[in-house]
C-alpha cells in the first residue's frame, strides 16, 4: 500500500497552500515571521485608525510594523501597541511615537527621537504614544469657537448689507470717481508745468548767474568807494541844509522875513489886492487910462 496516495498529495498540496498564503499575507502586512527585529512597547490612550501591521516610520523611513495592540480592560485608558523595529534603529531616552493620518486615511505611526545624549532604550522598553492633532482634529476643535462667532457674522453681514444699500455710499462713490479725475488733470498739468520748468531752467540759471556777476561788480565797486570822503560830503550837506533852515527861520534877510513877518505878508496881500482892483477897473474903464485921438483931444 502506498503512502503517498492522491488523497494524501492533495492534502500536503493544501497545507503548503496554506503555508504559502499565511507567509505572503504576513509579507504584505509588512511583518516577516523569521525576522530578529527588535520588539518595543508603545502606551497610548487612543489609537484610532492604528491597527496591527501598520508601518512604523522615522523621519519618513519605514523602520518597522505594528505586530499587535493590547487593551488593558481593567485600565480603559492604557493601550499597548508593540512593534517590531530594524535592530539597526538606536532609539534614546525621551523618544515617542505619535499616530499621523494623511489625507486619503492613510495611519502610520511616527518614531520621534529624544536627545541624542540620553541613554538608550533596551528591547521590550516602553514609550509614550500620542495622537497628532490633523487637519480635522483642528477643526473640529475650532467648531464651537465657529459657532459662537455666527451672530457676530450674521450682525455684520446685517450693517454691510444696510451700509451698501445707503444711498450714500452711491453718493460718496459719486464724489470719489470725480476727485479722481480732478487729481488726474491736475497731476496732468502739474507734468505739464514740470516739463515748462524744465526748459526754462537753463534761462533762469543764466540769468541769475547774470544778476549773481551784476552784484559780484557792484560789491566790487561798493568795496572800492571812500565811504570816509562820501561821509564827509554827506555832512557838509548837511551842515549847509542847516543853515539855510536856520536862516529861513530867522527875521534876517528877505526870505526869512516873508516867512516870519507877518506885517509883510498883509502889506504883501493889501498891494496884491490894489493890483487886483486896479486891474478890473482897467478892465471896466480902459479910456480913463488910455485917451487916444486921432483929430485931437476930446473933452470929457
Amino acid at each position: 500500500m502506498k503512502f503517498f496516495t492522491k488523497e494524501v498529495k492533495i492534502a500536503l498540496i493544501a497545507i503548503v497552500a496554506i503555508v504559502v498564503l499565511f507567509i505572503g499575507m504576513q509579507f504584505l502586512k509588512g511583518m516577516s515571521l523569521f525576522s530578529s527585529n527588535d520588539v518595543y512597547y508603545v502606551a497610548f490612550s487612543d489609537v484610532s485608525g492604528l491597527s496591527a501591521s501598520s508601518p512604523v516610520y522615522a523621519n519618513g523611513y519605514r523602520v518597522g510594523v505594528v505586530q499587535s495592540i493590547d487593551y488593558n480592560y481593567d485600565t480603559p485608558d492604557h493601550i499597548v501597541a508593540s512593534v517590531d523595529l530594524d535592530p539597526k534603529l538606536r532609539l534614546h531616552r525621551g523618544s515617542y511615537a505619535e499616530i499621523v493620518s494623511d489625507f486619503l486615511g492613510n495611519v502610520r505611526l511616527e518614531l520621534r527621537f529624544g536627545p541624542n545624549d540620553a541613554a538608550l532604550l533596551q528591547h521590550g522598553d516602553t514609550i509614550e504614544g500620542s495622537m497628532q492633532q490633523g487637519l480635522m482634529s483642528k477643526a473640529a476643535t475650532m467648531v464651537p469657537q465657529i459657532e459662537a462667532m455666527l451672530p457676530k457674522l450674521d450682525s455684520i453681514l446685517v450693517n454691510i448689507r444696510d451700509l451698501t444699500s445707503d444711498p450714500a455710499l452711491a453718493n460718496t462713490l459719486h464724489h470719489a470717481e470725480e476727485l479722481t479725475a480732478q487729481l488726474t488733470s491736475t497731476s496732468r498739468q502739474l507734468t505739464q508745468l514740470t516739463a515748462q520748468l524744465n526748459r526754462e531752467l537753463p534761462q533762469l540759471t543764466e540769468k541769475a548767474g547774470g544778476v549773481l556777476t551784476n552784484t559780484e561788480t557792484l560789491t566790487s565797486q561798493l568795496s572800492q568807494m571812500d565811504f570816509a570822503a562820501t561821509m564827509q560830503r554827506v555832512d557838509a550837506t548837511l551842515a549847509n541844509v542847516q543853515q539855510i533852515t536856520a536862516a529861513l527861520n530867522s527875521r534876517q534877510g528877505s526870505a526869512g522875513l516873508l516867512l516870519n513877518d507877518a506885517q509883510l505878508y498883509e502889506n504883501i496881500n493889501a498891494t496884491m489886492r490894489s493890483v487886483d482892483s486896479l486891474l478890473v477897473d482897467f478892465k471896466q474903464h480902459p479910456r480913463r487910462y488910455i485917451n487916444v485921438s486921432v483929430f485931437g483931444r476930446k473933452s470929457d
